[in-house]
């Protein structure tokens, strides 16, 4: 399944992936999600995202340029416990990327079909706190912060936001 928006085609993430993303998880852009990360941790983190697809029936889309296929990023649900909502993440890849509205893009277009997708009626964001472009982004697609939320044991100082879909 392939999301398409004006600039962007969302698709499930593939082989030919593995190369940007391995550069994006040994940056300092990965810092937010726990890295940098390592060659093989990288690998195993997009068979994660790859093999989500399977076990739960929906999962993040890696984000790619319409122009010229260019991976950037990626944006979607992931449920890691099955007793909670699923969580939304997004992350560019890249530096140049930054600050043109692909994120944003990309998850409108994830969101106009996430109900759907995951069965949910909302969905969790979850960011470190000096993470503010992401915070303002989770503000720009109109979720809400919730300051009652308990964050998970992976994220103890998580800001938590929840999207309504």
């Amino acid at each position: 399944m392939t999301l398409e928006t004006d600039r962007l085609l969302l698709v499930k993430p593939q082989a030919d992936h593995l190369a940007a993303y391995r550069h994006y998880c040994a940056s300092d852009r990965s810092q937010f999600v726990g890295g940098p990360f390592d060659a093989m941790k990288a690998f195993d983190k997009l068979c994660s995202m790859a093999g989500h697809w399977t076990l739960r029936g929906f999962g993040r889309y890696v984000i790619t340029l319409k122009t010229n296929g260019q991976p950037i990023g990626h944006v979607g649900a992931l449920q890691i416990d099955d007793m909670g909502p699923p969580e939304m993440t997004w992350t560019l890849w890249h530096d140049d990327v930054e600050g043109q509205g692909d994120a944003f893009e990309a998850a409108q277009a994830y969101l106009a079909h996430a109900a759907d997708a995951t069965g949910a009626d909302h969905l969790l964001i979850r960011i470190e706190p000096g993470n503010i472009r992401s915070q303002k982004l989770a503000s720009r697609i109109g979720a809400q912060r919730d300051d009652t939320a308990i964050p998970p044991h992976w994220m103890p100082d998580a800001v938590t936001y929840t999207v309504r879909l």
